[in-house]
This record gives structure tokens, sequence and C-alpha cells, in this order.
């Protein structure tokens, strides 16, 4: 029991921190509303859950074996935070625009985890911390746990969101909201450059 505490401590953790793809849910439901943006929650949850489980079975070996891969994925991760930014500073702040936009998709959460620096870091540190052997029993143990603490931060952030949604419908407002947000992006993209 006390595992499992401790396994559901460091999920909560390193799940409801703030990070990238906390700050797209944030802004995802404050623009689109909570429902449209819990498919980003499920696959963004679905898509860390999938690395933890590589991880567990063996990713961390390949990433120990072959280090340009692991600086690949970081680089990866570092442009994709920066076109995030920059579509988060360049938008117009209107709410109903008349454009044809989209919320985040279940595939763009999937993906963003597989880009995200913070998930890989989450990963490698869970499953180095709690199942170093690769004991399959303890291993999907650990990712059912952190597959539900994952899904209901995440949902927490989009919930969030979706209650600062009224105070945004002003341009003006929306327009500084995700400025912030891009400004966060942009330091956790040169956090991880200088890292």
């Amino acid at each position: 029991m006390t595992l499992l505490l401790s396994m559901a401590a460091f999920a909560l953790a390193s799940s409801i921190s703030p990070g990238p793809v906390n700050l797209v849910a944030l802004s995802s439901a404050a623009r689109y509303g909570l429902r449209a943006s819990l498919r980003h929650v499920t696959g963004a949850t679905l898509g860390f859950t999938l690395l933890l489980l590589a991880m567990g079975l063996g990713l961390h070996r390949l990433l120990q074996q072959w280090p340009v891969l692991a600086a690949l994925i970081r680089w990866a991760g570092v442009a994709f935070l920066l076109y995030m930014a920059y579509g988060l500073a360049r938008d117009d702040g209107w709410l109903n625009s008349g454009k044809a936009q989209q919320p985040p998709t279940l595939l763009t959460g999937a993906v963003m985890q597989w880009l995200n620096p913070k998930a890989w870091l989450a990963a490698l540190a869970g499953m180095g911390a709690y199942a170093a052997d690769g004991e399959l029993g303890v291993v999907g143990q650990f990712a059912a746990l952190y597959f539900v603490i994952c899904y209901l931060s995440l949902a927490c952030w989009a919930y969030a969101g979706a209650f600062l949604r009224p105070y945004l419908e002003q341009p003006p407002r929306m327009r500084l909201f995700n400025r912030a947000l891009a400004l966060l992006l942009l330091a956790s993209a040169f956090y991880l450059l200088w890292s």
C-alpha cells in the first residue's frame, strides 16, 4: 500500500504541475469550452501512458545507448514549444472570429506528450524509481495508476480554462491571456535549451 501511495504522489506532482500540455488544456478550454478540450486531455493522457509503458519496457536503455536520439527528441520538443508559443502570441483574441478553428484533437494531445520534455523526464524518473527492473506487473500497475491521475490533473487544467472563459470573452483580455501563456511556453523552451 505504501508503494501505491508513493506512486500516486509522484504521478500527481508531475501531472498537476504546470507544463506545456497543461497550458494547452487551459487555453483550449478557455477558447473552445470544457467538452471540446476533453479530447485533448484524453489524447494527452493516452500518449503519456504509452510513453510511460515504453520507458518501463526498455526505451530508457535505447536512449542511453543512443544519446543522439535523446538530443533529437529534446530539439523537437523545443521546436514544438516555440511553434505553440507563436500560435498563441499571434492569436487575435476573438473567441468566435468566424474562422474555422478547431480545438486540439485526441491525436494532437498524444503527440504533444511525445514532444513534451517534461513528459519524458517524468516517465524516465517514474519508471526509474518504481519499476527499474522492468517487472511487467509493477510497470502495468504504475501505468494504470498514472493514467487516472494524469487524466484528472489535465482535466483540472481544462476546467480552470472553462471557468475563465466568461472573463476572457473580450478580445483584449483573451489576447493578454494567450500572450501570457505564450511567454510561459517560451520560458519552458529556453529552460530546455540551457538545461
